[in-house]
């Protein structure tokens, strides 16, 4: 089993920036996709950003540009920095973890996801 623990989340105005963290323990794990994924009451949980093992990154349009994913492979550790905040960015922030192959964008593609942090984004 794996567990992952998200960390980071907070109440943030409009235009500011918020880092999160995401640690992943338990069954070593070498090669990889970590993603991000968040979620407002009554949507579906939407894709954020991805990267893998290998470095190769994915986002989501909305957060392009704003948006930063990096990962800290001795660790097992994904980070997500957010610049540039927009009301709209408010909602839970999930961490989720599959294999190298997965597909970044779809949340079956992962098999492990954390509890969730709080991202509020006042205007």
């Amino acid at each position: 089993q794996v567990q992952l623990v998200e960390s980071g989340g907070g109440l943030v105005q409009a235009g500011g920036s918020l880092r999160l963290s995401c640690a992943a323990s338990g069954r070593a794990v070498s090669t990889y996709t970590m993603g991000w994924f968040r979620q407002t009451p009554g949507k579906e949980r939407e894709f954020v950003a991805a990267i893998r093992s290998g470095g190769s990154t994915g986002y989501a349009d909305s957060v392009k540009g704003r948006f930063t994913i990096s990962t800290d492979n001795a660790k097992v550790m994904v980070y997500l920095q957010m610049n540039s905040l927009k009301p709209e960015d408010t909602a839970v922030y999930y961490c989720t973890l599959g294999s190298s192959s997965a597909i970044m964008s779809r949340r079956s593609s992962y098999s492990y996801r954390g509890q969730g942090t709080q991202v509020t984004v006042s205007a």
